[in-house]
Order: C-alpha cells, then sequence, then structure tokens
C-alpha cells in the first residue's frame, strides 16, 4: 500500500476515480446479489458486502461534491454522516427506548434502540450510498465502534439494509489537520485512493456546473493559483458563486476584490483583480465564434487580443481562448450546424493563432471525434490547415 503523505491508495484524478468506482461498486453489487439469502424472519442478509472505500485529500478538493454528484447521476439513494460532529456513541448506535410488546402483561417490557435519523429505514433497499464524511476526524471512541459498521455493515442496534454501499472521506495525516490516526485493523477493512487535484477534471466539473465563465477563464490563465490552504477547488467555486451576479466586474473592482479577499488567499485575490483589470475576464466567448455571421469581426478581436501594444504578444490570452473553445465543444450536446463548423474551420486557421497552439487545437478537436472530426478530416480542409501549420 502506498504513502503519500499519510494518505493511503494510488493517485487519481476526480474523471480516474468515477470510473474506478463504477467497477467496484458494480462487481460489489453484482457479488451481494449472487450470495442473498432469506434469514429465519424472512429478512435478507449477505454473506458478501462490497468493501467500503476510504477516499483521501486535501479539505476542498471535491471528496464530498463527487461522491453526491456520483449518487445523483446514477439515480441511487444517499446518505450523509458526518463523524466528527459525533459527542457520544448514542449518536453512532441511536438511543435506547423501552419498548412493551403487550401492556397487558407485566414485566415483558426490553430495551430497544432507535436508529440515528442519517441510516437507511430497514426496508430502504438500495442501491445507496452510505457517506462517512471526514471519518479520521471523529474521535477515537467513535473511530472504533464504526470498524464494526466497515466490517458487517451493521451495528449492534441496527443493520444497513442491502445493496447499500459504505464510502469515507479522510484528510492527509500530514500535520497539517487535526485528525485520529487509523490502526492498521481499521486501515485493512477499507479500499483506499488518494484524490489529486487535476486541472481537467475541475474544468469539466465547472462547466458542467454553471460556474462563472469568467472564472473558468481566470484559472485556464492562471492554473497555479489552485494551491495553498484557503484557495482551493470549492473555495474557487464559492467564491464564483458571488461574482457571477456581477455583470461588470472592472465596475465594481472594490466589491470583487473584498469578495476575493474574503475567500482566497492574497495572491490568488491579487492575481484575479490584474485578470479583471487587464480585461481577460472578457475574452471572446465559445459561442461568440461558434455564432459569428462574419469572421472578420472575430478575426479583427482576436488581433486585437493577441497584439498589445505595451506588452507585445499576449500567448495567454489566446491559449484561454483556445482552451475554452475546446471545453465548450467537448460538452457541447446540440448537433453544430453549418456555419459553427465553418467558424470552427476558420478559428484554427486564424493569423492570431499561433502555430504550435494551432497545431494542439487541431488534434485535440479530432479527438472529440463525431462532427467536427468530420469536419477537420475533410481533405479540402486538410490541405488549409496544412498550409498554416
Amino acid at each position: 500500500m502506498s504513502n503519500t503523505k499519510n494518505s493511503y491508495g494510488p493517485e487519481v484524478s476526480s474523471i480516474e476515480l468515477e470510473k474506478l468506482l463504477d467497477y467496484i461498486f458494480d462487481n460489489g453489487l453484482k457479488k451481494e446479489s449472487l450470495t442473498r439469502s432469506l434469514d429465519s424472519e424472512n429478512n435478507y442478509f449477505t454473506i458478501n458486502r462490497p468493501t467500503p472505500i476510504c477516499i483521501w485529500g486535501s479539505h476542498g478538493i471535491g471528496k464530498t461534491s463527487l461522491i453526491k454528484d456520483y449518487a445523483s447521476k446514477r439515480g441511487w439513494k444517499f446518505r450523509y454522516c458526518a463523524p466528527a460532529q459525533f459527542e457520544e456513541m448514542g449518536d453512532l448506535h441511536g438511543l435506547p427506548v423501552t419498548y412493551d410488546p403487550d401492556p397487558n402483561v407485566i414485566g415483558d417490557e426490553y430495551t430497544i434502540y432507535l436508529p440515528p435519523e442519517w441510516v437507511p429505514k430497514k426496508d430502504d433497499e438500495g442501491p445507496g450510498i452510505l457517506l462517512l464524511d471526514d471519518i479520521n476526524r471523529a474521535d477515537d471512541r467513535i473511530l472504533r465502534g464504526i470498524m464494526q459498521l466497515l466490517q458487517e455493515f451493521e451495528m449492534f442496534s441496527w443493520k444497513l439494509p442491502p445493496k447499500w454501499l459504505i464510502v469515507c472521506t479522510a484528510n492527509p495525516d500530514s500535520g497539517e489537520y487535526s485528525v485520529t490516526e487509523m490502526d492498521d485493523a481499521m486501515i485493512t477493512r477499507l479500499m483506499h485512493f488518494s484524490m489529486k487535484y487535476d486541472l481537467n477534471s475541475w474544468l469539466d466539473w465547472a462547466t458542467k456546473n454553471n460556474i462563472d465563465k469568467r472564472g473558468i477563464a481566470f484559472v485556464l490563465t492562471y492554473p497555479e493559483v489552485i494551491k495553498g490552504s484557503r484557495t482551493t477547488p470549492r473555495s474557487l467555486a464559492q467564491f464564483f458563486a458571488q461574482t457571477i451576479g456581477i455583470k461588470d466586474l472592472k465596475k465594481e473592482i472594490e466589491i470583487v476584490s473584498s469578495l476575493a479577499k474574503s475567500a482566497l488567499e492574497e495572491i490568488t485575490a491579487e492575481a484575479f483583480i490584474s485578470f479583471v483589470n487587464d480585461e481577460l475576464s472578457e475574452l471572446i466567448d465559445p459561442e461568440d465564434i461558434l455564432k459569428a455571421k462574419s469572421w472578420s469581426e472575430i478575426s479583427k478581436r482576436l488581433d486585437e487580443l493577441y497584439t498589445d501594444e505595451k506588452e507585445g504578444k499576449r500567448i495567454d490570452r489566446i491559449s484561454t481562448i483556445v482552451n475554452r473553445l475546446i471545453l465548450h465543444l467537448k460538452e457541447e450536446e446540440t448537433k453544430l450546424d453549418q456555419r459553427s463548423k465553418h467558424n470552427i474551420v476558420n478559428f484554427i486557421m486564424d493569423k492570431s493563432i499561433p502555430g504550435d497552439i494551432r497545431f494542439s487545437l487541431h488534434k485535440d478537436l479530432i479527438s472529440i471525434g463525431g462532427e467536427i472530426a468530420e469536419t477537420l478530416r475533410r481533405k479540402d480542409v486538410a490541405e488549409k490547415i496544412l498550409e498554416v501549420l
């Protein structure tokens, strides 16, 4: 088992992790179905429950949202539990109450436990995911109690229904977090993966979740900013949720500056202010490129953005426009009309696109496949592109 900064398992991006979860969960649920049986009370029990998963990673990287989104996309049931908030074992086991099966009989009362609210009901069969969030921030007593749940999918007072999977998240025990170290007995009850930040994964998520396009352009321009204790994928998303309602960022720069400094590290906030003041947030939108009726107007804007009298060639601006177009086309669900196809070719061939960027753009667009690849593979188009490569 590899260990990086006291976390466990291979380092994977969110996209890679989802693919792994697909395989692990599908395989686990299939095995569980094959071993289901009825007990003496006609309740299902299984011999082979899927092994719980633990996803390690720094705060704000998107571990929790990934699992929530995963369950939602699959139409699965979902329950959330934060063991770090538990103050006593009753938060895990449930609360004891006296049960009297027959009020007419004296002395037949006994104690039963009412399961906590976050526990799926007895007849609430999955598929479903029970998320134990930030599990190693819980008290040591709570962790010891959770060990039974990870091993048996039940506590002495309640049991997870069939087809429910357990996923845990954890922060690395690197000295940066107040965490409880897991012992080997607990570690070996789980399969482990360390989730790493990946720019393409974040951009894919941001595009699908309607994050402020100017925010996406900022991250594309300054990909190195998503580092540090305060600037994380989560804090950036929180900040961009505020900026999306501000039509003119430059006009409201004082408000924007205060919002940035409230959510992000100083250096990141300053970079965003420079980004706004330099008007990089006003770069050409992918839709403007695809729907342009007159390419000469787009070409003129590209030239103005690329050629700066004070700073010379602004390759960073062109790179951001190119990356946003690629992202947009990857997410585009509707078919491209003839104008859009024609404008894609115009864009690749525009004089403001540097040769190395043009080559990479052509390669990336071909890899998308579909109508875009067909358009770029046409002999006449290929010949024209080769002329300017």
